[in-house]
């Protein structure tokens, strides 16, 4: 282990890591995974709480999709897709417009998250200005938003931890705020919420509609903000007034899409379609760098015509429609409807509740559990009372990270948020061990401190 750190820290530079850090803390270098489980070098076992950053759905290792990739690898691995396809791809696009929220029928490829953003932001804007409404050009993105780290997308972003440097390099945004249920003046109970925050997006558009071209949002789940999860009120509030002002709703389930919320995409807990909506992650179920974004037929259409009229979406990169991650794509959806995963983690997602809620009442410092489907997140306070946090620089939940890990349990934090979002493979008896770890890491650092 110690030759590999070594070899790693010669050349590597970790995302969303401080290097420094690793001079006492030196990358875990894993040599293999199965299921929930990843294996390091020096044979250490962790279960992998977080999906590897949220991708993985089926476990490491998931024979059905390695046999796919292999299948796919041993046909054609890539190919040109500007006036060429392939099967794959092909497949792909019937299957994911068939469970979509409705209206989705026209996919356009990208290779990640943040390039899928990238994507729905230049054809909203391109759309406006092809149907004449060329005052249109700019976008609605609400506070603690976070859609990806390209120049578009992190102007779309809210959380100043990952752009207030780059300020003078980005797009001006118009920014309401948003919901935070946790700490709401309107409601009390959860259940309770007819989304009153919303008044803000609301009077933003009505005083500037004339200039907006789309609003972009996280469904249901503002992920790197800290798993805020609001209510689905605020999605059908949000639909209702981009119609009313011909604004188009961006859905950005890069983070919430594929089962994480308890429903195939976030956008169906509120029974509503967005124009464009923006996949990745669990697309692949963490094999391949792929992302599709969505569209309804009328931005379709409004780039449909002679090419010397200049309305083509010039957009494009070397792996588009790569046909491993196709294969991979396909073969997931297949594992869906197969095996009936949302089903199965209904019950997942209740025995978690359960669980968490049955282990962590008495701990005083967590002022709040949240969950909705497979994610699940506990905010760490000062005072459950005033619900005061703890100062970032503190690092409460890289401490408690630390030691989940020597414990065996991959739980990287967000701030002062440990979260749960396991892959779907996950059983009762590895949650029990994933959340009584959890329980055992924050009693043993507050006992530190």
């Amino acid at each position: 282990m110690k030759e590999l750190q070594k070899r790693d820290l010669d050349h590597i530079w970790h995302p969303c890591s401080q290097m420094k850090d690793y001079e006492n803390f030196p990358p875990i270098v894993i040599k293999k995974g199965n299921g929930v489980f990843l294996e390091d070098a020096d044979g250490k076992k962790y279960l992998d709480a977080v999906s590897s950053w949220w991708v993985n759905l089926f476990g490491h290792c998931n024979k059905r999709i390695n046999d796919a990739l292999y299948r796919q690898a041993n046909k054609v691995e890539h190919v040109i897709f500007a006036n060429f396809s392939h099967e794959a791809a092909i497949e792909l696009g019937e299957r994911i417009t068939k469970v979509a929220p409705q209206g989705l029928n026209k996919i356009f490829f990208g290779d990640n998250g943040s390039s899928a953003v990238e994507i729905a932001l230049k054809l909203s804007f391109q759309y406006h200005q092809q149907i004449g409404k060329t005052k249109k050009t700019k976008f609605v993105a609400i506070t603690d938003a976070y859609h990806g780290e390209t120049v578009g997308a992190l102007s779309v972003g809210g959380v100043d931890l990952y752009n207030k440097i780059y300020k003078p390099l980005l797009l001006e945004v118009i920014r309401p705020q948003g919901p935070d249920c946790f700490r709401c003046k309107y409601i009390k109970n959860r259940d309770d919420c007819k989304a009153e925050c919303f008044d803000s997006m609301e009077k933003v558009v009505k005083e500037r509609h004339d200039e907006i071209t789309a609003i972009i949002i996280e469904p249901m789940v503002q992920a790197a903000a800290g798993m805020k999860i609001y209510s689905a009120e605020y999605l059908k509030k949000l639909r209702k007034l981009c119609d009313k002002y011909d604004i188009n709703f961006i859905a950005d389930e890069v983070a919430v899409g594929f089962g994480r919320t308890g429903k195939m995409f976030a956008c169906n807990h509120a029974e509503v379609s967005p124009d464009i909506m923006c996949i990745s992650k669990g697309l692949t179920a963490g094999y391949m760098p792929l992302s599709l974004v969505l569209m309804t037929d009328k931005i379709y259409d409004a780039f449909y015509d002679e090419y010397s009229t200049m309305k083509a979406f010039l957009h494009s990169h070397s792996y588009s429609g790569n046909a491993l991650g196709c294969a991979v794509a396909v073969e997931t959806l297949k594992i869906f409807q197969e095996e009936n995963i949302i089903e199965k983690n209904i019950e997942k997602s209740k025995y978690l509740r359960q669980k968490v809620e049955s282990v962590l009442n008495d701990i005083p410092y967590v002022g709040e559990y949240r969950q909705v489907g497979m994610i699940g997140a506990i905010e760490l306070v000062k005072d459950k009372e005033t619900k005061e946090g703890f100062d970032w620089k503190e690092r409460v939940g890289y401490q408690i990270y630390k030691i989940a890990l020597e414990k065996g349990v991959l739980l990287r934090p967000l701030g002062n948020i440990i979260y749960f979002m396991p892959p779907y493979v996950i059983s009762k008896d590895e949650i029990d061990y994933m959340v009584n770890t959890a329980k055992e890491s924050i009693i043993e650092y507050f006992n530190k401190r």
